[in-house]
């Protein structure tokens, strides 16, 4: 992803610790302009906080941060001149700040969705995103978390669709799902 290749989109997909996030950074820090989107937001929630401490420390200094809990095209387009990458970090928080928005009327064709994936496609700069992979795990209990799984699914699909890369964690280790691992980025 340095200035000199072509522009990528690549979606890391992975269960919970499955070095989703890690991998993701290891890509963004081979270019020199990071912009960092982070979706997550912070609340009262001690272990929440300190994740989101943990991930910001671990982030190199030189990169610019964008809190956007909802308007991911907005986010893209204001960074996307300024940057040789854009992470972001991530599509199930994403996805839970649509359902708090919107409740019973969030879907994966809401129009923030598709104007996401509008400026996913038109960014002249690599994005790099991250989520959960939600569809190999137990069926929720409780109908909201059946809701849940399937938005996030669905918004899944949706990026995996117009992503040139689409990379699966499991263990700390990359699969290809579509597209190619990217060379010289170590595990």
């Amino acid at each position: 992803m340095q200035q000199d290749q072509i522009k990528l989109i690549t979606l890391v997909l992975g269960g919970v610790r499955s070095g989703k996030s890690r991998y993701a950074q290891r890509l963004a820090e081979r270019s020199s302009r990071v912009t960092f989107i982070a979706t997550a937001e912070r609340r009262d929630d001690e272990e929440m906080l300190r994740k989101i401490e943990r991930h910001r420390a671990e982030r190199p200094e030189s990169w610019t941060t964008i809190e956007e809990p909802l308007k991911l095209a907005g986010a893209i387009d204001s960074a996307s001149r300024a940057s040789d990458v854009i992470l972001i970090d991530c599509l199930t928080f994403f996805a839970a700040n649509l359902m708090e928005a919107q409740g019973e009327k969030a879907s994966h064709s809401d129009s923030n969705v598709d104007d996401f994936c509008a400026a996913l496609t038109s960014a002249p700069c690599s994005v790099v995103l991250v989520s959960n992979e939600v569809g190999s795990g137990v069926v929720p209990a409780y109908a909201m978390g059946r809701r849940f799984r399937d938005l996030v699914g669905e918004v899944n699909q949706r990026v995996a669709a117009v992503a040139d890369n689409v990379l699966l964690m499991v263990a700390g280790l990359p699969l290809a799902l579509k597209g190619s691992i990217p060379t010289g980025v170590g595990q």
